[in-house]
């Protein structure tokens, strides 16, 4: 087999069923040559350098964002599509109705033919990548095959990439397969199939991040959390921010928001000035996997290496972590230009755009400079606040799990879960306002549970069964909260600063976590009183505090029956758990 690079080591040493899987791939998409990624920095540098050549990369400017460059997506070609992401499983009711379904062999057949020479011309990418440390039991590998080296270099950015995950590869035997191809940009052609029995994935006709970085959503979440109900632990699309208080106690708390709302911030939160004493780490800002472990806790591993971040919003004042972060070695996707090439989006307070994502003259009237969705990729080594913790072989002991979401109304500033099973019902009744991270309406309020709605693979009522049985096996569980930072009054006014402040709500869980802190019954769970909220150096009128604790009762029943409706629709492999906890809901705000 002719390479375009040397092989990462012996062939000897690769395993028979990469090297047999590449030949095949080669001889269906007939690429000019391969070549096999060996993960170095050098290497990276010469994909950038190539791609600067090429006009795909633009490098910007090197005083002011050192080691930095834009790429420019297709503009058809700027989210996830979800509509054209498939479950194929044998069984459709295996896949849910939280899925689009396909038939495997029909799934296969049509890829095989949008595959079949689409590689002409092109280099073919071999990247053998290990979500995770790559010595960590908890970690699980795969190889991306791809046509595309941005979506290569992204790839060596955001996981553990090259000769040590194939060396790993090829002393299990074992890992997911992941074929992608950029095509021509055709959303009539664009398809991602999960084949989560075979451990593999197919993806064609987008350069998008979720959609091409076969490493993340596909593998880390879709697939992995089937392997995960196979083998007892849990795949969730969950930050993971560790905080050490003013008593020098260190608690990490595991938290599934929506995309772009607020799960890179608060990885990130910076305490405010108000509460000298505490410090706060950044284990992972996007997924989650998490173990029960031999004490009778649930420890958890950041999968990824890297950040594929939404930029839009962020600045000295809302993240000054990731503002300090990106401003090196790191690849823009979709920003505007300044006329001295600065990165540009909206939310900066300086700097004026000259050119906006498509590299069109800004013109105001063609929508924003920057494309609302347009990310960040970014090592994880960069952040100011990267956990010294990150690389632990075992993970971090979570003491907390967080669920939220963007609610103008109802859900309350914060609530607890009564135990675990209401907890499992909080997180399965999430709901949350749309955004730009997917294609479809932005801001259409839409079921979203444990944030998993576009990444579970497999079906939802299996998957609140498996947290059932998670649970159980925990003696000593995280407790469970629900949090909305986003209720606003009538005049649609934000009642909640958000930001660093959310470290007072944190504050509140972790004394909860200690057993410090008392609540009261809210009907819909427990709720803190109101003085158990430190709002000092906080401009919080009293009467806006108690606003954001309020539960309005009209409002939570009509909240249980949209549940209600949207959990009856997975019939009888609805966990019946779930239709106690809904009872007991119910009557709580019933007053018995």
């Amino acid at each position: 087999m002719s390479t375009a690079s040397p092989l990462p080591m012996p062939m000897s040493q690769l395993s028979r069923a990469v090297t047999e899987w590449v030949d095949s791939v080669r001889s269906l998409t007939q690429p000019d040559d391969v070549y096999w990624c060996d993960g170095s920095a050098s290497e990276r540098h010469r994909l950038i350098a190539e791609l600067v050549r090429n006009g795909q990369l633009l490098r910007l400017n090197p005083e002011q964002f050192p080691d930095c460059h834009l790429y420019r997506s297709h503009p058809g070609d700027v989210a996830r599509v979800e509509h054209l992401t498939y479950i194929c499983t044998r069984s459709q009711a295996d896949a849910g109705p939280n899925n689009n379904w396909m038939d495997p062999q029909t799934a296969h057949a049509k890829m095989r033919e949008l595959f079949r020479g689409a590689m002409r011309g092109r280099r073919l990418y071999v990247i053998p990548y290990c979500m995770g440390p790559v010595d960590s039991p908890l970690a699980r590998c795969g190889v991306e095959i791809t046509d595309s080296a941005y979506v290569a270099v992204n790839m060596l950015i955001m996981t553990r990439a090259g000769r040590d995950a194939l060396e790993r590869i090829g002393h299990e035997g074992t890992f997911v397969r992941g074929l992608h191809s950029v095509g021509e940009f055709d959303p009539d052609r664009r398809f991602i199939m999960h084949f989560p029995e075979e451990l593999s994935i197919e993806s064609f006709g987008s350069g998008y991040g979720g959609n091409a970085l076969l490493g993340k959503k596909c593998h880390a979440l879709r697939i992995a959390s089937w392997q995960a109900r196979a083998e007892g632990w849990l795949a969730e699309h969950m930050l993971i921010v560790g905080l050490r208080n003013r008593r020098g106690e260190t608690h990490y708390i595991a938290a599934a928001f929506p995309s772009a709302c607020g799960k890179t911030n608060l990885a990130m939160l910076i305490p405010p000035a108000s509460l000298p004493g505490w410090e706060v780490f950044t284990v992972g800002d996007d997924i989650a996997w998490l173990h029960p472990g031999a004490d009778g806790r649930l420890w958890a591993i950041n999968p990824e290496a890297g950040y594929f971040g939404v930029v839009p919003g962020t600045n000295r004042q809302t993240n000054r972590n990731a503002y300090e972060m990106i401003r090196r070695e790191t690849l823009f996707t979709n920003v505007a230009l300044t006329a001295d090439n600065q990165p540009w989006w909206e939310g900066l307070p300086e700097g004026v755009p000259l050119t906006d994502w498509q590299g069109r003259p800004y013109d105001p009237a063609r929508g924003p400079a920057a494309h609302p969705n347009s990310r960040f990729t970014v090592a994880a080594r960069r952040n100011p606040a990267c956990s010294p913790h990150v690389n632990d072989l075992r993970g971090v002991p979570i003491s907390a799990i967080v669920f939220g979401g963007r609610r103008r109304e109802v859900a309350p500033l914060v609530y607890e879960a009564r135990d675990w099973r209401h907890g499992v019902l909080v997180g399965a009744s999430m709901a949350s306002e749309t955004t730009a991270a997917a294609v479809g309406q932005v801001g259409v309020v839409r079921r979203d549970p444990m944030a998993m709605q576009p990444f579970c693979g497999y079906n939802f009522a299996d998957y609140w069964r498996h947290w059932l049985e998670v649970g159980a096996r925990l003696s000593r569980p995280p407790r469970i909260f629900h949090v909305n930072w986003f209720r606003r009054n009538s005049q649609g006014r934000f009642l909640w600063p958000g930001y660093g402040e959310n470290l007072r709500v944190l504050a509140w869980m972790i004394e909860r976590c200690a057993g410090r802190a008392g609540v009261r019954d809210g009907g819909i769970g427990l709720l803190p009183r109101p003085e158990e909220i430190d709002t000092r150096g906080l401009s919080l009128e009293p009467e806006t505090l108690r606003a954001l604790l309020s539960v309005d009762s009209q409002l939570w029943r009509r909240e249980l029956d949209e549940t209600r409706a949207y959990l009856e629709q997975y019939g009888e492999r609805l966990p019946g758990e779930m239709r106690v906890e809904l009872g007991k809901s119910a009557a709580a705000l019933a007053g018995g």
